[in-house]
């Protein structure tokens, strides 16, 4: 099914630019737009724009752009349909929808079906843990001895599998679903020589006779389950079986790049500008139904970059909550370094032995446990420091052992204020000279530039550049509109523009002209297209792209229609809607202290569009004059004859009598 043209329309009148960037990254106010640092790539100072205005946003470091619908597309790697669909349903609008062919049918994407399925499964656990007889005796007692209320179990959207083989696996396929649905879901475990059998459920069900926890990605959809076993199976051989049962990789599934509870939990590390992570799904929930929201998990697995970036998208500080294992958080310790790195606050919060933050906010109630956390909580350096000292004991050699292993987290802190903070309070704890502390941190420091940077960490850039390739929806618009950004004009622009001419730049000022201000009128009736239009009668643009828009301009003036800024912003060639949105946002905004303080009044563009449309068309004949002059010269290089080479001569002399003309005009000064 397709939605409808009307839908769309209300989808991207109603989709808010600012509110929908907003659930994924932390915005600030900056003048009349929004900055924040990118999330389509590693950056420590903002570079990333959106205008309220315009409904765009852009980012200078990697060359991202669009709207709303095309950063939904982008974070969330989802086609054009299914980011509508998450717009529609965002801002509770009912989805009309078409019937599609069936050669479009076909080409469903892959990632949506997944989405589909993962929800239907979701769907399931959920019915079984509250319909059921075997749900609410076993999955429901399990939550409610936990203390988990329906409201917090509604929140997490809690569910049970049956213990039976392959009861969700029958309810899936009579649904219409396929198996080879189900298993690239992850749902699905195939028997042993089931695919030769050819039988119709060819498997059983992974999370069997388990408690579920559904995992969201920042979106909200849901993209994987964890769950956890409550009970030995009949052959006694529950034991062996691990405790917690995750779903595995899949195309929609990347463990390492997401965090349980981050759904939940965005808004209010958000507000708080802090964020919990703890390990296990039960702490998170247990820590929300204790009105503590700004909490994640990793899952169990170790920290990874990718998680690190995802938190910081929302805030610079995160404590990371630890149990009372002393061996595992000295192992932890060693993968810390990369939070540092990313430029990111971390602080430390370490429980009494045998506890967790599940059973101690359980134990002692909400407001002891925020107590606590005030009281125990340290910077990461400093309990780093406090930790391996006291491992290190009186041994010198393993004294200086815990001195450069300090240092070398230091080191990874990007500002250097900071560093210098953290060498003084390490000095003082080692009673080491400071100096010291820092003569060996530029030493590491040295070392490390000089060494080649990896392309990798792992199997993944350590710098993605701009979002990645989107795939085709069959409801979406043309294929164009889903190329990588970073194959657009900003990841060029070092390589072509050391090809480019002055004639290229003045072309492009001049589109950017007729684009921007096209529309507005000089004078009653003359608008700047229809000025600027008119005194470039035979000439015509060298670039393509921007001979393209001339001649989209000259044939709608022809029937006096002047084409406004929308239809670029939103045309359906990629390069021609990145330009407009490049051109609509300015990196740098004229601070507001020059007329509230000052009182100067510092005239805008749209104030000198007489002038500038001028100038514009002056910049534009010389540039183009100086091209001819060019022409002549390397044409007179080649005569054969006296005749050739006057005619060629005069042609040049012609043409630099214009061009000193235009230059005595502009004020440029001609050698």
């Amino acid at each position: 099914m397709r939605i409808n043209p009307e839908t769309v329309d209300r989808i991207k009148q109603s989709a808010d630019i600012v509110e929908v960037v907003g659930d994924f990254v932390a915005l600030k106010k900056k003048g009349a737009n929004y900055s924040a640092c990118c999330p389509f790539h590693n950056e420590k100072s903002p570079s990333f724009n959106v205008n309220p205005v315009r409904q765009i946003f852009k980012c200078f470091g990697c060359g991202a752009a669009g709207d709303a619908i095309k950063f939904v597309m982008d974070i969330d790697g989802v086609g054009y349909g299914e980011a509508l669909r998450y717009l529609a349903n965002k801002y509770q609008i009912e989805i009309q929808e078409e019937e599609v062919t069936d050669e479009e049918a076909l080409r469903q994407n892959a990632r949506e079906s997944l989405y589909i399925i993962l929800n239907f499964a979701k769907n399931f656990y959920l019915q079984q843990l509250h319909d059921t007889d075997e749900g609410q005796s076993i999955g429901l007692s399990y939550f409610r001895e936990r203390g988990f209320t329906n409201d917090i179990q509604k929140k997490f959207e809690l569910g049970y599998s049956p213990d039976t083989w392959d009861a969700f696996t029958k309810e899936a396929l009579n649904k219409g679903y396929t198996a080879d649905i189900l298993e690239k879901a992850g749902l699905l475990i195939h028997k042993e020589g089931s695919r030769a059998a050819g039988r119709q459920t060819a498997g059983y069900d992974r999370f069997r006779g388990r408690v579920i926890f559904p995992i969201h990605n920042v979106a909200g959809k849901v993209i994987a389950f964890g769950a956890r076993i409550l009970k030995t199976d009949k052959s006694g051989k529950g034991a062996s079986q691990p405790k917690y049962l995750n779903s595995p990789e899949t195309e929609v599934y990347h463990k390492s790049d997401i965090l349980y509870g981050i759904f939940q939990a965005k808004n209010a590390i958000r507000q708080l500008e802090a964020c919990y992570l703890v390990e296990g799904y039960t702490d998170v929930v247990s820590l929300h139904q204790a009105g503590i929201e700004n909490v994640v998990a990793s899952s169990g697995t170790s920290l990874t970059i990718e998680q690190i970036r995802l938190i910081g998208r929302f805030t610079p500080n995160i404590t990371i909550l630890y149990d009372g294992d002393v061996a595992g958080i000295k192992a932890a310790l060693r993968g810390l370094d990369l939070v540092l790195e990313e430029g990111l606050n971390v602080s430390i919060v370490l429980f009494p032995d045998g506890e967790d933050p599940d059973s101690y906010v359980r134990r002692v109630g909400a407001e002891a446990f925020k107590e606590y956390l005030k009281k125990a909580s340290k910077d990461f350096i400093t309990f780093k420091t406090e930790t391996l000292l006291q491992d290190a004991g009186n041994d010198p050699f393993r004294l200086a052992a815990v001195i450069g292993d300090v240092v070398n987290s230091i080191i990874k802190i990007p500002d250097a204020i900071k560093r210098q903070v953290f060498f003084h309070r390490t000095s003082e704890m080692m009673k080491v000279d400071e100096q010291m502390l820092i003569s060996e941190g530029n030493k590491l420091l040295r070392k490390l530039h000089t060494q080649p940077k990896p392309q990798e960490r792992g199997n993944r850039p350590t710098i993605p550049q701009g979002p990645q390739d989107i795939p085709f929806s069959n409801d979406g618009p043309p294929a164009d509109f889903f190329e990588s950004e970073s194959t657009g004009p900003a990841s060029t622009e070092i390589e072509e523009s050391s090809q480019r001419t002055k004639l290229y730049y003045q072309e492009e000022a001049f589109i950017r002209l007729l684009i921007l201000y096209g529309a507005h009128e000089l004078e009653p009736t003359i608008s700047v297209c229809a000025y600027v239009l008119g005194e470039i009668q035979g000439i015509d643009f060298k670039d393509p792209v921007f001979h393209h828009l001339l001649t989209l301009f000259r044939e709608n003036h022809g029937r006096e229609v002047v084409l406004q800024t929308d239809y670029f912003q939103n045309h359906h060639e990629k390069e021609i809607r990145n330009l407009t949105i490049s051109w609509l946002t300015n990196k740098y905004e004229l601070s507001t202290l020059w007329t509230e303080k000052f009182e100067i009044y510092v005239p805008s563009e749209l104030d000198m569009l007489d002038k500038s449309s001028f100038i514009n068309i002056l910049r534009l004949k010389k540039a183009f004059i100086e091209e001819k002059m060019k022409i002549c010269m390397e044409e007179l290089k080649k005569a054969t004859t006296e005749d050739q080479e006057n005619a060629l001569m005069n042609e040049y002399i012609f043409y630099k009598g214009i061009s000193m003309a235009a230059a005595k005009e502009l004020g440029s000064v001609i050698g």
